[in-house]
């Protein structure tokens, strides 16, 4: 048995800390709650089981793990374009938030677990920096990718795995801080005062930064606009 394994049979808040192999999403239903009134009921959820968590029950804990290790990893391996990178960045982000749950004072666990975890993967860019490696290691293996349906066309499916590829390599060319506010505001949907709130800067530094990312990514992406159109 390798190390890895022994540490989740050891530790079962580790063990489901580990990210799934994709995305599960559920399908949408014409009876959905509003996104508000979803949020609102998501965060009463979660501030219980936080209350739980904090009495000594692991399940509790487990359980918000559960909730929230694939959009972690989601939004970390967009800023880090490697996945055993942001796998760990996940892991020590429940780590942190672990410890530090009696701090947990906010309104909404999701956006405070999220300001953790761009914490941790703006450590390993840090590391990144000082030991430079293959920046795109993760390409080699497609399971990165979001499913598709296997009915679609094959060539289509090509030119979308190409695009969203592309996507990720110029977002990786801009700074960490326009890369953070873009995917935080046009892939999670945040908006701006919630985005300054997990990052520590003001509201025109967040615009700021959304508006020169765009510019940076639109230049970058200038000799690409077939392939975008595709």
């Amino acid at each position: 048995m390798d190390e890895a394994a022994r540490t989740r049979d050891a530790d079962p808040m580790v063990a489901s800390a580990t990210p799934a192999t994709g995305p599960a999403e559920a399908p949408l239903v014409p009876d959905s709650p509003p996104r508000d009134r979803a949020d609102e009921l998501n965060r009463v959820r979660d501030r219980a089981l936080v209350e739980q968590a904090l009495k000594g029950d692991l399940d509790a804990f487990n359980r918000l793990v559960e909730l929230y290790q694939d959009y972690l990893f989601g939004v970390t391996v967009r800023m880090l374009a490697d996945r055993e990178a942001a796998a760990d960045a996940v892991q020590e982000a429940f780590f942190s938030a672990y410890r530090n749950l009696a701090r947990f004072r906010g309104d909404s666990f999701r956006s405070w677990l999220t300001r953790i975890a761009l914490n941790a993967a703006t450590d390993t860019l840090r590391v990144k920096k000082r030991r430079p490696a293959d920046p795109y290691p993760e390409w080699e293996d497609d399971s990165w990718q979001p499913p598709s349906d296997e009915s679609e066309n094959p060539e289509r499916m090509a030119i979308a795995v190409a695009r969203s590829r592309r996507i990720q390599e110029v977002l990786q060319l801009i700074t960490p801080d326009q890369r953070t506010a873009i995917v935080l505001f046009d892939v999670e949907g945040y908006d701006y005062q919630e985005i300054a709130d997990m990052t520590g800067v003001s509201l025109g530094t967040v615009k700021s930064r959304i508006h020169r990312g765009r510019l940076a990514l639109r230049d970058l992406l200038s000799d690409d606009l077939e392939l975008l159109r595709g």
